[in-house]
């Protein structure tokens, strides 16, 4: 068994907590987040799928990882393992390039317009990529941020 490795980011989300939680746990809310480098599919049978309806632990099913939206480059088998208390979900999923994922998201109120979205990611990556893995993952993660941030910044307010 190879090394854990942990990547943590945080962001504060300049929108109410309900309203990025809806987005942020959907196929499209997931794939805005990836742009333009990285894109998923929607694993067979999950389209239109909720957390909100998911009875942990629940298996989501193949989701393909495609860099530019076109070129299979990887595959979450998602899991989900838990969710709440609140706006928290807790994947646990097994990937080509890292048998051993976890993936906790939480979203909470700052104030009424604003809310800090935190992810936590842990994972065991395959032989040979150990170094590079929680970078990969950490400037993932970072981008993935700093879409979220952007997309509520600019919204209209009201």
């Amino acid at each position: 068994m190879g090394r854990q490795h942990v990547v943590t980011r945080e962001s504060v989300v300049p929108a109410a907590a309900d309203d990025v939680w809806s987005r942020a746990v959907t196929f499209d809310g997931i794939d805005h987040e990836l742009r333009p480098w990285l894109s998923m599919t929607v694993p067979a049978g999950a389209d239109g799928l909720s957390l909100d309806s998911v009875v942990p632990p629940h298996r989501v099913g193949r989701s393909w990882v495609r860099m530019f939206g076109v070129v299979p480059v990887d595959f979450d088998d998602i899991t989900i393992a838990e969710v709440g208390p609140g706006r928290r979900f807790l994947e646990r999923s097994r990937m080509f390039s890292a048998p051993v994922w976890q993936h906790e998201r939480t979203v909470e109120p700052v104030d009424d317009h604003s809310c800090r979205v935190r992810d936590e990611l842990t994972f065991e990556p395959r032989r040979g990529a150990g170094w590079v893995a929680p970078r990969v993952v950490g400037a993932l993660f970072t981008h993935r941020h700093r879409r979220l941030v952007a997309h509520w910044s600019v919204r209209p307010s009201g």
